[in-house]
């Protein structure tokens, strides 16, 4: 019997010291899917992470539930993009988390303000920046930096684990940047043009080489009205571009009578903040995403996408 008591003992406390180390995990909330991706990467099992936005969701307009609030009262740290994108959440974090965790802005650490974006879904009148700074795999690259800085100060103790993943993590990331340059100059000239739904690539463009002469979706995120539609259609058929491209998150019906009217192709499958395939699949990832993009772009512009062959989109283990 005695035997059985120190036995079952041993158990309790085996078992309430893996509860504890358990607890003890840093916890981070994260907003948008290729940030929390980014997060994942960096913190892997050492953290307790939780994405707030679901995917396929409407970032710009997302209000937190109810029960986002127990994540945020919990969290040590909130990693988000900043400019302007999730203010909401930003408001609920004010008045919910505690006193002594730290909210990162990964947006406002990246670039400064002169180097802000405005265009026709982010006009300057408005105030808000174009938010969108992850499609630009240089700007991911020092958010992925800007992470693992975080981490280590919250969590000295897995200091070097945060580093090893961060190092192994940025050379995916410069293979797949100094890829995507390549892609996008095996495109015709010409054809480097990007007309979209809505104004993602704002950054992507100055830094790959092609250039966004036109969005459809004005700041109010409806639809344009018929004066705007034939004015881009008159715009489609000046450029001669060869597609418009919508957006897996931002469906609009639109598009198809646009592109059939301009007579150009109508592509729905870029991506900009909604990871592909299911979450178990390898091509559920940030890498995942651009590749996915890049190819797209380049089948549909007349370009290769075989300098993509090689990158991995898996997270790491």
């Amino acid at each position: 019997m005695f035997k059985f008591l120190i036995r079952h003992l041993l158990i309790v406390l085996f078992f309430s010291g893996v509860t504890e180390a358990a607890s003890e995990k840093l916890k981070v909330v994260t907003t948008v899917a290729p940030i929390t991706n980014i997060v994942l990467n960096i913190g892997g099992d050492r953290i307790d992470l939780h994405g707030i936005v679901p995917e396929g969701t409407n970032s710009h307009t997302f209000e937190p539930a109810p029960s986002d609030i127990k994540y945020l009262a919990g969290a040590d740290l909130l990693i988000f993009n900043g400019l302007h994108l999730e203010v909401p959440t930003e408001k609920l974090a004010k008045a919910s988390m505690k006193p002594d965790s730290r909210r990162l802005k990964l947006g406002d650490h990246t670039i400064s303000k002169k180097e802000w974006r405005f265009d026709f879904s982010f006009p300057e009148s408005e105030g808000s920046p174009n938010p969108h700074l992850w499609l630009n795999v240089a700007h991911a690259m020092r958010y992925a930096e800007l992470v693992r800085d975080a981490l280590v100060t919250l969590d000295p103790e897995n200091k070097g684990f945060y580093e090893q993943r961060t190092s192994t993590y940025l050379a995916r990331l410069r293979q797949l940047d100094e890829a995507a340059e390549k892609v996008i100059a095996s495109i015709p000239e010409k054809n480097r043009k990007l007309v979209t739904y809505h104004d993602s690539w704002a950054y992507f463009c100055p830094r790959y080489g092609c250039t966004v002469i036109g969005a459809i979706q004005p700041s109010s995120f409806s639809d344009p009205p018929p004066k705007e539609m034939a004015r881009l259609i008159d715009q489609l058929r000046a450029e001669k571009v060869p597609a418009i491209f919508g957006s897996e998150v931002f469906p609009s019906k639109i598009l198809n009578q646009i592109g059939r009217e301009a007579g150009v192709e109508f592509i729905s499958t870029l991506r900009d903040d909604d990871l592909p395939g299911s979450a178990s699949a390898p091509e559920h990832s940030y890498i995942g995403m651009m590749l996915e993009n890049l190819r797209t772009m380049a089948n549909t512009l007349g370009g290769r996408s075989d300098q993509l062959e090689g990158i991995d989109p898996r997270n790491l283990k």
